[in-house]
């Protein structure tokens, strides 16, 4: 079982920048794709950014141009660079792991963005 741990969350004013990270617990692999996801209250949880096996990336439209997604294999973890952030962006986020078959999610960590 793998244990994924956010963490880089929280308050910033619209056109400020986060950086999310989430450390998995259990040696990844370039072939184990990762991704964020996030949901808002009333809302489906949805897909943010992807990378996968093959380091190919994928975004929400919503956030192409702002957002980046990357992953440092050697020490386990997966980003999310937040540029140009909006209020819309509020939700708490989580982090994706699919690992041999199985789908592991973190605990999430709060994003808020202030008008």
């Amino acid at each position: 079982q793998v244990q994924l741990v956010e963490s880089g969350g929280g308050l910033v004013q619209a056109g400020g920048s986060l950086r999310l990270s989430c450390a998995a617990s259990e040696t990844i692999f370039s072939v184990n794709p990762m991704g964020w996801y996030r949901q808002s209250p009333g809302k489906p949880r949805e897909l943010v950014a992807r990378m996968t096996g093959g380091g190919r990336t994928n975004y929400a439209d919503s956030v192409k141009g702002r957002f980046t997604i990357s992953r440092d294999n050697a020490r386990n973890t997966v980003s999310l660079q937040m540029d140009s952030l909006k209020p819309e962006d509020t939700a708490v986020y989580y982090c994706n792991i699919e690992y041999f078959g199985a789908i592991y999610w973190g605990q999430g960590t709060q994003v808020t963005v202030s008008s």
